[in-house]
């Protein structure tokens, strides 16, 4: 039995290899997914564009122009001297934002009161425009926070009182302190789900494409005739696939830790075994799909069919708590939503089995029912 699989994958590989399609599907998804997501795909902002307009005119105002320019989040691009250019401004898309410092932002902070500021931001890019929102908020608040305690020094130093150092007025602040990801690079986030999707789609695809190859070639009949019985053929089709998948996790990783320098904290053997089980669910979608289709193309169609819904279910890119209520109980029929908590997990908190138990057996209760149902439709086709 094993010598008849083994031959199987023997061919197989030789296949995927002399194959063109199939040997781009192999190489293409995961370059093409690390050039993007490593390189491409970048929701930080580090030098938002701004404009500024100073209705103000006064020491205090420059200083809060001195302070946002010094912070190296904003570049200060344009100095409208109207209201009126503000919306030609960002209409054009001369400025991400706006900044506008409105009469009487000295007196406000001489009284000890909110600063005048006004702040106009671009929300065609709401994830830009929430960062440049609350890196200006911080700025203004800091700047009036330092303010005031000078202003404070100077009445007490002005009235010659010997006042304690406890009784000194003192601003309130706040420290934040990130975890696991500390400077919040949107790379190290993405770069891990790539492991996901490359596994999920090599694959499925692959997979998929190999049986229905047999079929559309007409070489199906004369393996049905041969001693093979049909549980050595499904799997001498699906082992080497399987194969392809791990070692490109291995080389995702390596990429993820030497190109892009992800921090990897947790178990790779946790890794590889929480791998193992979602194959389960991802060789037997390919097995399902080979047995509903009749050409590569269509193989091919299904499999993006499949596969594009559950990566967008699956908070690789937008969090499932963001999502309606009935698409959020959806998720939970989802293998690559348990496979990417999974791997974020790993990367970037070092979580181990005692905190990921709950994925990985929902992994292997779907895994085996997938796997189980498309194996029985396998059988009756080849019956």
């Amino acid at each position: 039995m094993w010598e008849r699989i083994r031959q199987i994958m023997r061919k197989e590989l030789r296949q995927t290899v002399r194959d063109v399609r199939r040997r781009a599907l192999l190489f293409g998804p995961p370059l093409l997914q690390l050039i993007v997501f490593g390189y491409a795909v970048n929701l930080d902002v580090h030098t938002a564009r701004i404009a500024w307009l100073d209705r103000d005119n006064t020491p205090e105002s420059r200083a809060l122009r001195a302070a946002l320019e010094s912070s190296h989040y904003f570049r200060v691009v344009a100095v409208p001297t109207r209201p009126s250019d503000v919306r030609e401004l960002l209409d054009q898309g001369g400025a991400q934002a706006v900044v506008q410092v409105l009469p009487g932002f000295a007196r406000d902070l001489m009284r000890g009161g909110v600063p005048a500021v006004q702040i106009l931001v671009d929300g065609t890019n709401s994830n830009t425009a929430a960062i440049i929102m609350n890196y200006a908020n911080q700025i203004v608040a800091a700047q009036a926070a330092a303010y005031l305690r000078e202003a404070s020094d100077r009445r007490l130093l002005g009235a010659g009182a010997a006042v304690p150092v406890a009784y000194v007025p003192a601003s309130v602040t706040a420290q934040l302190r990130v975890w696991f990801n500390p400077d919040l690079k949107s790379r190290n986030y993405f770069v891990p789900g790539v492991v996901v999707n490359i596994i999920a789609l090599v694959t499925i695809i692959l997979t998929a494409m190999s049986i229905v190859r047999e079929r559309e070639a007409g070489t199906m009949e004369q393996l049905m005739v041969t001693p093979i019985r049909p549980v050595e053929l499904m799997l001498g089709k699906i082992l080497p696939f399987a194969l392809i998948g791990l070692i490109e996790v291995a080389m995702i990783v390596a990429a993820a830790l030497l190109v892009f320098g992800i921090p990897f904290r947790g178990s790779a053997a946790v890794l590889y075994a929480c791998s193992v089980l979602f194959l389960l669910t991802s060789l037997g979608v390919g097995l399902f799909i080979s047995t509903v289709s009749h050409t590569m193309q269509q193989a091919a169609m299904a499999s993006f069919f499949f596969f594009m819904p559950a990566l967008l279910l699956s908070g690789f890119a937008f969090p499932i708590r963001n999502m309606p209520p009935a698409v959020q109980y959806l998720t939970y029929l989802n293998p690559v939503r348990y496979f990417m908590e999974i791997v974020r997990g790993i990367f970037l908190k070092g979580t181990g089995v005692a905190v990921l138990w709950p994925q990985m057996l929902a992994l292997l209760v779907l895994g085996i029912t997938i796997f189980t149902l498309s194996s029985l439709r396998f059988h009756k086709r080849l019956d």
